[in-house]
């Protein structure tokens, strides 16, 4: 339930608002209006020349996209460049260490750990005898 009364009394007491009527503004004698509408520029011919002005502003855009889509397939060049270098490295690292582990010496080390002694003995070769 509402204040009926109280509702009454506030509207009662409101003034009502006169809306003030605005005036109207000239336009500032500035460069633009001057050349718009005293230069050589008027109205029509600017419409006219708006798809020009469209077609214009569309190629600014694929412009400005396609640097930089370019600077960002240089920078993808660049990351990439990176990591080639790096598994470069990686790649050179690890032939190293395999060619350390393949060593004869490092070689007799891992078999001693699992009870494979090497030969003492120089190897021998074997030959058949073919019958004639």
């Amino acid at each position: 339930m509402t204040n009926r009364l109280r509702e009454n009394i506030e509207v009662a007491d409101e003034e009502p608002v006169v809306a003030e009527k605005k005036q109207v503004k000239e336009i500032p004698d500035n460069f633009f209006t001057q050349l718009f509408t005293k230069g050589i520029i008027s109205t029509d011919t600017a419409t006219k020349a708006l798809p020009f002005i469209l077609y214009l502003a569309f190629l600014g855009m694929l412009y400005i996209a396609n640097m930089h889509l370019a600077e960002k397939n240089i920078r993808l060049i660049d990351k990439l460049g990176k990591e080639v270098k790096e598994l470069n490295w990686d790649y050179k690292t690890t032939k190293a260490e395999l060619a350390f582990k393949s060593t004869l010496s490092e070689v007799e080390k891992r078999a001693d750990t699992l009870g494979i002694k090497a030969s003492v003995q120089p190897p021998q070769k074997l030959t058949i005898e073919e019958d004639k």
